[in-house]
């Protein structure tokens, strides 16, 4: 696979600490074209035997990344990685396993996929101000299907996760952290340099125990990939739910994928549909 990584700047701050900085204007939405460039870019920290510690960060400081691009959902690509899964799942099972440190720095909007996208990293901070989280699916009359359903409970427990996805609301920092969905959150002031600080004190420590240290871990806190595979042939099939299908046209009415009031405050706004 030789993709273009057209929405992902690659900065490589040192051999050993790398950030990926997500921008695929208006609002940050991942779509087919993302998830091929992310299995492109974990084949890099795979393969790179000097790299320990990446970085995911975001160009734009209102969204992380918003959610899934629903209107391209029939385009997601179903061709197999080297898990033998297709390419999301490809992309989330290999960053797990991955023998290096990644870390989401969430500053925005981090909803649906998005938050599925930090869930997959091994590491989520956010800006005390200004990082909001979400599992907007089941309001949209759709179900999480990038992994927020395996990964949510195993980090909140399963009634903390019932009520981030059933509920569809925003969530704040300060309460993500409380919740365990992220590891903490940091004031907005001090949010650059502290991940900075972070990434190169994990990026100064030896190759070999940072990796080994992951591998051990991973034994007993990765969900089961044929579960990610049903939740995600799940999310496909309830496109053509008659839930889905009856907000579907109040969702685009409203500004779905656009910048705007609907987007910034989606989580207040799906409960009005």
């Amino acid at each position: 696979m030789n993709t273009t990584a057209s929405q992902f700047k690659l900065t490589k701050v040192s051999p050993s600490y790398w950030r990926l900085t997500f921008d695929n204007p208006p609002i940050n939405m991942i779509d087919p074209q993302s998830m091929l460039e992310l299995q492109d870019l974990v084949t890099q920290f795979e393969s790179d035997p000097e790299l320990k510690v990446v970085v995911f960060d975001s160009a734009d400081p209102e969204f992380f990344v918003a959610h899934f691009d629903i209107s391209r959902a029939a385009e997601t690509p179903k061709t197999p990685g080297p898990t033998g899964y297709s390419p999301w799942i490809d992309f989330t099972l290999r960053l797990a396993k991955a023998p290096v440190i990644s870390i989401a720095a969430v500053r925005g909007r981090a909803r649906g996929i998005g938050s599925e996208f930090a869930l997959a990293c091994d590491l989520r901070f956010g800006s005390l101000e200004k990082a909001i989280f979400s599992q907007v699916e089941v309001g949209s009359g759709l179900i999480p299907g990038g992994g927020g359903m395996e990964r949510l409970p195993l980090l909140t427990g399963r009634a903390r996760a019932l009520e981030i996805i059933a509920g569809s609301a925003d969530f704040d920092a300060a309460t993500a952290e409380r919740y365990g969905w992220i590891n903490r959150s940091i004031p907005d002031v001090e949010f650059d340099a502290w991940i900075d600080n972070f990434a190169r004190r994990v990026a100064s420590f030896d190759k070999q125990a940072l990796s080994t240290t992951k591998e051990l871990l991973n034994r007993h806190t990765l969900p089961a990939p044929d579960e990610l595979l049903d939740t995600a042939r799940a999310f496909l099939t309830a496109f053509s739910w008659p839930g889905f299908r009856e907000r579907a046209p109040k969702l685009s009415a409203n500004g779905i994928g656009q910048r705007g009031d609907f987007e910034l405050n989606f989580g207040e706004r799906v409960g009005k549909l």
